[in-house]
C-alpha cells in the first residue's frame, strides 16, 4: 500500500497490482481482498484507476478460484483485469462479460496477426513485449486498434516474456505461475569464466517517450511491483518530467541510484544490443543510501489536486447544511439548527475559513458560496465536522453493479488409449526411414528439398519480431511444393498459417495449461509445466505431452554467446555453463531469436502407460538417426537405457 500510495501522489494516472494468486509476482506484498476494496476506493477518490493482475497459467482445478478472485475484484470495482491464460481470458468473456481485460506481455504476441487475434478475443488493450524495437511497435500500431501499452522503466527479463521455463525445471518455481526464482541472475557463462551472460541491464526508455507518444502508444508502464516506494516515486516522477520535456541527466543520475544493475539500457527499442548485459554491483547498492530521504518527501505529504465547490446554507430555526460537489459528484451533509449568537455571530469569512481547511485530502477549494442569516452562531467544531464528513462521503464508493454468470467446470478426461506418436527435427537428415511418426515437422527455414523429400510440415519458431511479412513469404512457398501441415507455437503465427489455408496444430509454446484453452486449438501439444495428471485430465479433443528432448528454457533475442565470444568463436556449437558445471547448449538460426536448452533430456519411456493423452510429441535437436531409433524403441518397450535423464515437472509439479 506505502508503494500504492507513493504511485499516486507522485501522479500515476493507473496503477496495477496483484491479489494473493494469479499475479505474475507472487512473492510481493499482494493485497488481500480487504485491502483491495480500500486500495481501490483510495485510487479512485483520486481518479486513478486500477488494473488487477491476473497474468499467470491457470489450471482445470485452480480456475474456479479464479472465477471467485474475478468476482471480489468486480465488487471492489477493479478498472480491468491484464490477463496471460487464453483459457481464462474464455471464462472471463462468458462469466464476465462487462470485465475490461488487458492482454499481458506475458501472451508472448510478437507480429501484427498475432495482436490482431488477441483484439478478437475481446481485449481492448495489450502491452506490448519489452523486445520490441520502435519500428516493430509502429507496425502493430498500424494492425490494430485496441490501446498499446509499453514497459517504460524497470527490470528486463532476459528471455522472451511467457517462453521461460529456466526457473521452473531448475527449480521448481514458475515465471508463467508467478514464482520465478530469477535462476539467470547468477553466473551462466559461454566462455567458462563465471560471468553473468543471462543478466541484463534495467531498462529505461524514459529519454525516449517523445518517439514512444509519436508510435502511437498512450501507455507507459512502469515494473516494480517488488520495489521500495521511493523507487515507485522517482521513476514516475522521472516519466512526468520527462512528459513535460524536463527529464535530465539529474534525473536520470537519480534513478540510476535508486536502483540499477550496471545503469540502464534501451538496446531492444533501438536495435542497439551490444552493451545490454550488467549485474548488480555493492556500487549500485551504496549508491542508493544518500538518495532515498529526498525520494520519500515527494510523497510524504496529500497533493491536492481536486478542485470542489462548496454551498453553506445557515437558517434560522433549521437544519444547518453543507453541499459539496466535484467533476459530476455532490454530496450533503446536514448538521444541527443554529443557536442565536450571544457575542460574535458567524460570518462569511469566518465559515469560509474553516471549510477551506483541505490538508490531507486531495481535494482543494475552488469556491464556496455561503448563505447565512444574521445573528447566528455555530461552533468551529461543528463547521469542521460538517466538512469532514462532507469530505469523506464525496471520497466513498458505492459497490458497482456488474453482471455475473456462474461459472461450469468442465468435466475432466477419464478415456485412455495407447498414444500416437509425433516428431519434431531440428534437420531432415534426422528422419529416420520408416519412422513411426504420425506427423513429423522441420524447421521453417529448411530447405524446400527436405520437405519434398520427407513430406514433413513445418515447425514456426516462436519468435517472429519484424518477420511476419517473410514468415509469409515463406509459408507461401512451402504451399507451392505440397507443405500442408504446421506446428505454431505463437498465436500470431497460429492465426498467419491457419489463414493460408494449412492446417495448424498447436505446439507448447502457446502454454496451454487448462481445458479451456485446449479447446481453442487444433491438436494442441500442452505445456509441459504442468504434471502428468494434470496434461490427462484436460478434457479437450486431440492432446499431447513433450515426452522426449531437451526441454527448450529460453528464447532470447539476445544471443547470450554472441555477446560474450562472438558468433566465429561459438560456429553454431555455443553453450553455456552454469556455477555446477552443467552444459547448457544454445542453438541460433536464421530467424531473430536463439534458444537455450536444458543439459539433460526429458524422458517418459518407461513410464508411458501412465500417459493418456492422445499422442507423445518427440522433440529432437542434436540427435543422430541412430539414436533417434534407440529411442523410439525404448518407447515401444516401456524401457528406459539412459544414465542421465529428466522427468521434468511431470511427477514433481510446479510452484
Amino acid at each position: 500500500m506505502e508503494s500504492l500510495i507513493a504511485a499516486v501522489r507522485c501522479g500515476a494516472d493507473a496503477v496495477y497490482l496483484g491479489t494473493k494468486n494469479f499475479n505474475a509476482r507472487r512473492s510481493a506484498d499482494n493485497f488481500d481482498f480487504d485491502g483491495l476494496s480500500k486500495a481501490v476506493s483510495y485510487c479512485h477518490e483520486r481518479n486513478v484507476k486500477v488494473y488487477i493482475t491476473l497474468n499467470t497459467l491457470v489450471s482445470d482445478g485452480e480456475m474456479k478460484a479464479a472465477y471467485d478472485t474475478v468476482s471480489e475484484c468486480m465488487r471492489a470495482g477493479a478498472d480491468a483485469f491484464i490477463v496471460q491464460d487464453l483459457g481464462l481470458v474464455k471464462m472471463l468473456k462468458k462469466c464476465f462479460p462487462e470485465a475490461r481485460l488487458h492482454a499481458s506481455t506475458q501472451c508472448s504476441v510478437n507480429t501484427p496477426e498475432g495482436f490482431k487475434e488477441l483484439e478478437r478475443l475481446g481485449f481492448s488493450r495489450a502491452v506490448l513485449p519489452r523486445e520490441m524495437s520502435l519500428s516493430e511497435i509502429k507496425e502493430i500500431r498500424n494492425a490494430v486498434n485496441m490501446e498499446l501499452e509499453i514497459f517504460i522503466h524497470g527490470a528486463l527479463c532476459m528471455c522472451v516474456s511467457g517462453q521461460c521455463y529456466l526457473s521452473s525445471v531448475l527449480g521448481g518455481r514458475s515465471g508463467n505461475r508467478g514464482l520465478c526464482a530469477q535462476p539467470c541472475r547468477l553466473s551462466f557463462s559461454a566462455d567458462n569464466s563465471g560471468s553473468y551472460d543471462l543478466s541484463l541491464k534495467d531498462l529505461s526508455l524514459i529519454s525516449h517517450i517523445k518517439e514512444i507518444e509519436g508510435a502511437g502508444v498512450i501507455s507507459l508502464k512502469i515494473e516494480g511491483r517488488m520495489k521500495r516506494p521511493e523507487y515507485v516515486a522517482a521513476a514516475v516522477g522521472a516519466c512526468k518530467k520527462a512528459l513535460l520535456g524536463e527529464y535530465d541527466k539529474a534525473s536520470e543520475e537519480t534513478l540510476k541510484n535508486v536502483f540499477s544493475r550496471s545503469g540502464f539500457t534501451d538496446g531492444y527499442f533501438t536495435g542497439d544490443r551490444k552493451n545490454m548485459f550488467g549485474t548488480r554491483r555493492k556500487e549500485d547498492v551504496v549508491s542508493a543510501v544518500p538518495v532515498l530521504k529526498d525520494l520519500e518527501r515527494l510523497y510524504e505529504k496529500e497533493p491536492q489536486t481536486i478542485p470542489v465547490d462548496m454551498e453553506f446554507i445557515c437558517k434560522t430555526g433549521k437544519n444547518v447544511t453543507l453541499n459539496v460537489s466535484t467533476e459530476g459528484k455532490s454530496v450533503t451533509v446536514s448538521g444541527g439548527v443554529p443557536e442565536a449568537a450571544i457575542n460574535k455571530p458567524l460570518t462569511a469569512e469566518s465559515v469560509g475559513e474553516r471549510l477551506s481547511k483541505l490538508g490531507g485530502t486531495p481535494y482543494y477549494q475552488n469556491s464556496i458560496r455561503v448563505i447565512l442569516d444574521n445573528g447566528l452562531s455555530l461552533s468551529a467544531s461543528e463547521i469542521n465536522e460538517l466538512r469532514r464528513r462532507a469530505v469523506s462521503e464525496l471520497g466513498s464508493e458505492s459497490a458497482p453493479a456488474f453482471i455475473q454468470k456462474e461459472y461450469k467446470a468442465p468435466s475432466l478426461r477419464k478415456d485412455s488409449k495407447k498414444p500416437y506418436y509425433t516428431a519434431r527435427f531440428l534437420s531432415a537428415s534426422q528422419i529416420p526411414e520408416n519412422h513411426p511418426f504420425r506427423r513429423i515437422f522441420i524447421p521453417v527455414w529448411s530447405d524446400n528439398s527436405d520437405f519434398i523429400k520427407t513430406g514433413a510440415g513445418a515447425e514456426i519458431p516462436r519468435g517472429l519480431f519484424g518477420y511476419e511479412e517473410r514468415l509469409i513469404k515463406r509459408l507461401s512457398e512451402l504451399k507451392t511444393v505440397g507443405v500442408e501441415n504446421i506446428l505454431a507455437g505463437n498465436l500470431g503465427a497460429y492465426k498467419t498459417a491457419e489463414a493460408l489455408g494449412f492446417s495448424v496444430f498447436a505446439d507448447w509454446g502457446l502454454n496451454i495449461y487448462n481445458t479451456l484453452s485446449a479447446r481453442q486449438f487444433n491438436s494442441p501439444i500442452l505445456s509441459f509445466e504442468l504434471t502428468l495428471k494434470q496434461a490427462n485430465g484436460i478434457n479437450a479433443e486431440d492432446t499431447g505431452i513433450v515426452g522426449y528432448g531437451r526441454l527448450p528454457l529460453m528464447l532470447t533475442r539476445n544471443c547470450p554467446v554472441k555477446n560474450s565470444i562472438g558468433c566465429k568463436a561459438c560456429n553454431k556449437n555455443g553453450a553455456l555453463t552454469d556455477r555446477k558445471g552443467y552444459r547448457f547448449p544454445v542453438k541460433c538460426s536464421p530467424w531473430p531469436c536463439a534458444e537455450i536448452f536444458n543439459p539433460l533430456p526429458l524422458i517418459l519411456s518407461d513410464r508411458i502407460r501412465e500417459i493418456h493423452t492422445d499422442f507423445i510429441h518427440f522433440y529432437f535437436t542434436d540427435e543422430s538417426k541412430e539414436e533417434i531409433n534407440e529411442i523410439v524403441d525404448m518407447f515401444n518397450n516401456n524401457k528406459n537405457s539412459f544414465d542421465n535423464y529428466t522427468r521434468g515437472l511431470y511427477f514433481k509439479g510446479v510452484k
